[in-house]
């Protein structure tokens, strides 16, 4: 059967793949589109198999929300420049869309659910590994089920905060995640901090007390320590920390003043905790294919 240029272009249309393996597909199964479209898939797995074992760093952070409904999505690539990728932000988009709709709880069963053009999302993600060429993981989603306000916020596509807080306003919540988006505080309050953490503060607190000090009775001793512990433990909180909206208050006093407290905060940063391969730089590996290093 002739393969012609309007079927080449419907099956692009339908598939997202490329001009050359559209042609292909349509040549190997007799220009049925149909069966050019499940060949299409199956290839996309053996190549997505075959990029699943490289780094995927870089990529996006994406929100979906709906009131106290709220989800975020880290899905990760290769490049930068394929994280900005007009198809892959499409794809981050619906998978996050898809993952508020769905209620999936994590990303093992996100990636079983239903792919709008057909399939799965996981199905879907092979579809584009074959077609952008890269490794394409969706990594982590956070997901928030409330009655309270849920603050959300997305700095740049590389940070997301879902905050969930019992009063106030929503535009409060949604300061409340831009601070965290920006100073990443590990706790929420001194009362999140566990033991072992206090515990090591203060062991560093009394290895900082002077010989002079060491000699003052025992209870002058602890205040001097507590002092220190205190600080540092503060330091270490959402709560301690200045109000990034007026510096000369801290969260704390930020959040009695509104009248509400946070329960819990979220936070996915791209690429967080996994490790880069050094490797050549782009120059060296240029200088590297001309034979010249």
């Amino acid at each position: 059967m002739e393969i012609t240029a309007q079927l080449v272009k419907e099956l692009r249309e339908r598939s997202g793949a490329g001009m050359m393996e559209c042609k292909k597909a349509l040549t190997q199964n007799n220009g049925d589109i149909d069966t050019a479209i499940e060949w299409l898939r199956k290839q996309g797995l053996a190549k997505a198999d075959k990029k699943a074992d490289r780094v995927a760093a870089e990529g996006r952070v994406v929100l979906a929300q709906d009131g106290g409904k709220a989800v975020l999505v880290e899905i990760n690539c290769e490049t930068d420049f394929v994280g900005k990728d007009a198809s892959f932000l499409a794809f981050a988009a619906d998978v996050a869309n898809i993952a508020l709709s769905s209620g999936a709880p994590d990303v093992k069963e996100l990636l079983d659910e239903v792919w709008p053009g057909g399939g799965s999302v996981d199905q879907a993600r092979q579809a584009l590994v074959a077609k952008i060429g890269e490794n394409i993981q969706i990594r982590r989603m956070v997901r928030v089920d409330s009655g309270n306000n849920v603050g959300a916020y997305v700095h740049g596509g590389r940070i997301g905060v879902l905050a969930e807080l019992k009063g106030g306003s929503a535009e409060f919540a949604r300061n409340m995640a831009m601070q965290i988006a920006a100073m990443n505080p590990p706790y929420i309050s001194p009362a999140h901090v566990p033991a072992e953490i206090v515990a090591k503060e203060k062991e560093i607190a009394l290895a900082q007390v002077s010989e002079k000090d060491k000699a003052k009775p025992a209870e002058i001793l602890e205040k001097i320590t507590s002092g220190k512990v205190n600080k540092a433990i503060s330091e270490m909180t959402l709560t301690g920390q200045p109000f990034v909206l007026d510096t000369n208050v801290t969260v704390e006093a930020a959040l009695k003043k509104e009248g509400t407290e946070v329960l819990a905060m979220h936070r996915l940063a791209v690429g967080e905790g996994i490790e880069k391969p050094t490797g050549d730089d782009f120059a060296t590996e240029v200088m590297k294919q001309a034979g010249l290093a």
